[in-house]
Parts: structure tokens; C-alpha cells; sequence
């Protein structure tokens, strides 16, 4: 066991100077965050308006050379949130918002907030039939679409019951300025509030605890996307624990967040840490490495959102003597590799890292607020890391049917305890949300939210992220879910049976897709690159499969499930496998066989992805 595994109790002392430092912010944001009358008003909308209050005229967003003001931003919003009161959306109608990282997708999220309508955040990388069903899983009463997204959505639109007028479309441009002509069959909404009033609707203080605010998507570790319900009680805790407490930003901070704002991280951590103190939010339409520092550099940034991947992919790059000249004093995310914790901060000047840990639907999060490497931080909320049989993909179980916690130090599985303090909101399928949940795990009657994350006891009530189980594994940064991908490979010409799971590969965050599949059709014959364009069809390209092994035969349990241990112990090595294995390379147009040298020049690094 290394030091790294735990933390001593003169990491603890050493830490706590830095504690009280942002004592005022963490004692103000405690008590917003721990708010017990579930009937006062709450929610996505009030933050806003605080911040408003906070700093009216200081910058809320910086989008390209754009820059709104908190009250310009605001009035802006509320147009948008009169216009669909006057389409009768009323409290808990659910909009699907298809619209990438620009101000027109938060102020339309907003928008809704501030009447009650939950935003479906539907991922702009999905296309084809996993889109589809995105929608229909929240059954929108409106569609919202950015002009970059509709030639996705018009591809599926036959499959969506909607009628014509309930489809807004936003131009892909500074829609304050120019609203831009819609196409046929959409309503442009720019020109359609231009006539609304900008002051706040009395909706926002009739918001409470748990009224729902988002739907977030998760692929799980089962099947298709997953509608996770994040309610605007959740939010404000966020906003007081994280925003005002853990990050404590000022005002005359400058907070860059250039990850999707379809994903958690970015919509409820990223945002409402600039909004905590009425700070400044700079987006990024997409991350960009060689954008990134002249970014940071050019908007004076002060902190950044990140996951592991994009660490990593800075650190990737060729040493500047110019790297530690920014502004940055802080950094928050989850996913940071410990090996690249330490050199990341001394190389580009960085004092303060809070890395956290959380999903849309837990019930549990961890945040560093003690400033120590390697650790997602501290939860105040009970939690437990019982034993993992990797085999059985199932916890350990002592002979009276209990769980078992792992010694300090040791790995486990995850598990949240489900209390009125630390609810489990779950999922819009009650079905899905019960299957999350454990009974009678160390006493007769308790209930736990399993995570399905592999997580180390550090001590100190501290852990460290290690993996996900099951079904699900991270690439890009994104959850990929096997099952997901495995069908969409099925529904290809070439393929009768696949195998998806995750294979490492040296020195590269998460883990590559890999698909073990039976072919119907003669190897020789197989056009690798009309079979990569079908899966472009119908998935993301995080979601594409970087390995692909050809077998004859597929093994499964008894339970025709398909055995993948095995197959993950092979990876992507050419000596291990029986059949051949082809490789998708980075920037690559088609699948190429995967040699011994190959496979080296990959190891070694000489191929990023």
C-alpha cells in the first residue's frame, strides 16, 4: 500500500489553512444547501436572479466576441419563458432542446426553469434511431433545435409525434442581433419573443424542492439512453455546497467551461459556479486543444472545467515556456489521472484543484475541498465501498447476505445510502430506478443507490475514482453503453453477433471500444469502410468501436449472456486472439488489420487517441 492509496492525518492539517480560507463561502452556501422547507421557493431560475442582483451589469456570458450582461441575459431568458407560458407550457412539460454549446441553448434552458418546464438536454452528438428515442422517452411538448442540429433531427422527424408548429428553430447565429430565416416546417423562436415582455415571470417562486428542472441523459449499464431526472432542489444544493462553497469564485472571476452543456458537469457544476457570485461564464461551441491556452490567455480567465480526457489532452502537448503564464488560480472536474495530477499544476501554474465525483442520478458526491492530490475529496452524506466480485460483476456477500466494506486503502464498490437527507430521484422509468437499488445491504430494510463505480477508501471519509463496472465504460469522456452499440453493430449488413466492452490502452484515458463480432459474410469480402459509415449513421463517434476482433463463435452463460471477461483479458493484444483483430486509427476513414508492429507503434504511443 502506498501513500497514495490513503491520506494521513498531516495531509489533513497541512490542508487546513486553505480550508479556512473559503470558510465564509462554504458556511453561506452550507446553509443554502441545507435548506428543510421543502415548500420554499428554489431553483435554477432564483440563482439566476440572485446573480442578477449580485452583479446586473457585469458579464454573464462570453460566447466568441460576444458578451451579454447579467441583466441583458436575464430579460432575454424571460422573453423566451412568456413566449412558452403563451404557448401553454405549463409546470413539469417536458422541452426537448437540441442546441450546442452556445448562449441561446442556456437561455432557452433557463428559459423553461424559471415556468416549470423541464429541458430535455438531448445529446448533439446522437443521431439516427438513438435520438428518436431520446425524445420520445420525455414525450416533449415542444422542440427546440439550433440550425446545426436539424439536419439530425430531420432525418428521424417522421418518427417523432409532434406537430409542425411545436418545432422552434434558433439560427446558428448572435440571435439577439439576427434572427436568422427558419426553414420549412419551424418556427423561428428569435422572432417569435421579440414582442414578449422581459420581465420576470411570477412562475419561478411557485419552483420547489423537488419539482424537476433537467433530464439528463445517461446510457447507464444497460440498453439505450436513460432520462435522468435532476430536480431544482438538487440544483440549489449544488449551487450553495459547490458553487458558493467548494469553488467560492468572486465576481471579478472568469470561469471557462468547454465541455457539452447536455452533460451534468457542464450545465449544473460549470454554470452554477460562475452564477454562485455572479462571475463571468466563457463558452466554447467544442473543446479545442489548440484553442485552449490562447482562449484562457485572451479572456483572462481565472478558472476552467475539466474532465480527465482534456487534462490529459493539454498535458499531451509539446512543453511552451509560455505555459504557466495565465491567470488561472482554479480548476474543477472529475477524472484527473493521479499520475498527471502533480506535473499538470507545475507545469501550467495551477494552485487549487477541486476534483469531484457525482453522476446525474446519484444520490451521493464527493468534492476535494481540502485541495489533496489523488482524492475525489470528502462526502458529507452516508456511503459505502463494500467488495467487488469482478467475476460475477456482483458484490462479495457474507453467509447472512450482507455486504462487506472494504478495509482503508482496499477498492470496492460504491453504494449511497438513500435517506431524506440524500435522496434517489431516479429515472423517468420507475422500472430502471428500482433496479439501481439495493435492500437489506447491512441491515434488514436499508436501502442503497448503487452507483456502479469501483472506488478506493482513502480514509479521512476521502476515496479515489477508479473504474465503472458492468456495462458502461468512459471514452472521450463520455459513457459509452455496450448493449447500446452492440445492437446498432447488429443492425449492420455485415454482422450477425457482437461483443462490445472496453479495452485499455497504455497511457490513454478511460477505455477504447473493442467489439468481439461473428460475421455473415465471408472476411474477404467485408468493405471495412462502408461498414464504418453505417456506424457513423447511427452513433456518435466516441460510441464507434476503435478494435474490432473477428470470431467464429460468440460464448455466453447459461442465461445467454454474453461472457466478456475473457475478452477483456485479451484486449486488443494479436498474439492472445484466435481470430484477427482490425483497428480503427485516429482520423482514419476505414478499419486496417491490426499487426504485432501496429499494435507496438499504438503501446508506445505513436498513434494519440
Amino acid at each position: 500500500m502506498t501513500t497514495q492509496n490513503i491520506i494521513t492525518g498531516k495531509e489533513i492539517i497541512k490542508s487546513l489553512p486553505g480550508l479556512f480560507a473559503h470558510l465564509p463561502g462554504i458556511i453561506k452556501g452550507a446553509r443554502l444547501a441545507n435548506i428543510k422547507d421543502k415548500t420554499r421557493p428554489v431553483g435554477l431560475g432564483l440563482c439566476v436572479e440572485l446573480a442578477v442582483s449580485a452583479n446586473p451589469h457585469g458579464t454573464a456570458i462570453k460566447y466568441e466576441d460576444r458578451a451579454i450582461t447579467y441583466s441583458r441575459f436575464n430579460a432575454w431568458a424571460n422573453q423566451i419563458a412568456h413566449y412558452l407560458l403563451s404557448r401553454n407550457i405549463q409546470k413539469s412539460d417536458s422541452v426537448a432542446i437540441l442546441v450546442e454549446n452556445r448562449p441561446e441553448l442556456l437561455a432557452t434552458v433557463l428559459a423553461c426553469a424559471k415556468i416549470g418546464a423541464v429541458s430535455a438536454m438531448l445529446n448533439t452528438s446522437q443521431k439516427g434511431k438513438v435520438l428518436a428515442h431520446s425524445i420520445r422517452l420525455v414525450d416533449p411538448k415542444l422542440l427546440i433545435a439550433g440550425e446545426e442540429c436539424v439536419g439530425n433531427y430531420d432525418a428521424i422527424r417522421e418518427d417523432i409525434e409532434l406537430d409542425a408548429d411545436c418545432h422552434l428553430f434558433l439560427a446558428d447565429t448572435d440571435t439577439l442581433e439576427d434572427v436568422g430565416s427558419s426553414p420549412d416546417g419551424w418556427k423561428n423562436l428569435a422572432q417569435e419573443i421579440r414582442e414578449q415582455p422581459q420581465h420576470n415571470p411570477h412562475e419561478t417562486k411557485s419552483i420547489f424542492w423537488e419539482d424537476p428542472c433537467f433530464y439528463l441523459y445517461t446510457s447507464g449499464t444497460t440498453g439505450l439512453p436513460k432520462a435522468v431526472i435532476f430536480n431544482h432542489g438538487r440544483l440549489f444544493r449544488i449551487h450553495g455546497s459547490f458553487g458558493l462553497g467548494a469553488i467560492g469564485l468572486k465576481k471579478q472571476d472568469i470561469v471557462y467551461v468547454p465541455l457539452p452543456f447536455y452533460h451534468g458537469t457542464a450545465l449544473t457544476i460549470g454554470w452554477t459556479s460562475a452564477l454562485a457570485n455572479g462571475a463571468c461564464l466563457v463558452m466554447t461551441r467544442k473543446f479545442s486543444v489548440s484553442k485552449f491556452w490562447p482562449d484562457i490567455r485572451k479572456h483572462k480567465v481565472t478558472a476552467f472545467a475539466y474532465v480527465g480526457e482534456l487534462c490529459r489532452y493539454l498535458a499531451d502537448q509539446k512543453e511552451s515556456p509560455d505555459d504557466s503564464n495565465n491567470k488561472v488560480h482554479t480548476i474543477f472536474g472529475n477524472g484527473m489521472r493521479p499520475a498527471l495530477w502533480q506535473p499538470f499544476k507545475k507545469r501550467f501554474g495551477i494552485s487549487r484543484v477541486v476534483e469531484f465525483y457525482g453522476s446525474s442520478e446519484g444520490n451521493i458526491a464527493f468534492v476535494n475541498l481540502l485541495n489533496i492530490d489523488h482524492t475525489v475529496g470528502f462526502c458529507p452524506f452516508p456511503f459505502a465501498i463494500v467488495e467487488y466480485d469482478r467475476e460475477t460483476d456482483s458484490p462479495a456477500k457474507t453467509a447472512a447476505g450482507y455486504m462487506k466494506k472494504v478495509a482503508r486503502g482496499r477498492v470496492g464498490l460504491l453504494l449511497g445510502e438513500i435517506t431524506e437527507e440524500a435522496p434517489f430521484d431516479g429515472y423517468t422509468d420507475p422500472g430502471k430506478s428500482e433496479s439501481s437499488i439495493f435492500h437489506s445491504v447491512f441491515k434488514k430494510g436499508d436501502r442503497w443507490f448503487n452507483t456502479g463505480d469501483i472506488m478506493r477508501d482513502m480514509g479521512f471519509r476521502h476515496t479515489q475514482f477508479i473504474d465503472r463496472t458492468g456495462d458502461t465504460f468512459r471514452w472521450k469522456g463520455e459513457n459509452v453503453s455496450t448493449t447500446e452499440v452492440e445492437m446498432l453493430i447488429e443492425e449492420t449488413n455485415e454482422v450477425l453477433e457482437a461483443v462490445v466492452y472496453g479495452v485499455e490502452i497504455p497511457n490513454t484515458n478511460g477505455r477504447a471500444g473493442m467489439a468481439s463480432i461473428r460475421l455473415n459474410t465471408p472476411l474477404e469480402k467485408i468493405d471495412f469502410s462502408n461498414f464504418l459509415q453505417q456506424l457513423k449513421t447511427n452513433m456518435p463517434n466516441y460510441a464507434i468501436p476503435v478494435f474490432l476482433g473477428i470470431n467464429d463463435e460468440v460464448a455466453v452463460t447459461g442465461t445467454f449472456k454474453h461472457l466478456k471477461g475473457p475478452l477483456k483479458e485479451k484486449g486488443f493484444d494479436v498474439q492472445k486472439n484466435t481470430g484477427p483483430v482490425f483497428v480503427l486509427l485516429p482520423k482514419s476513414d476505414t478499419y486496417i488489420p491490426l499487426t504485432a508492429q501496429l499494435q507496438q507503434d499504438i503501446e508506445q504511443g505513436q498513434y494519440r487517441y
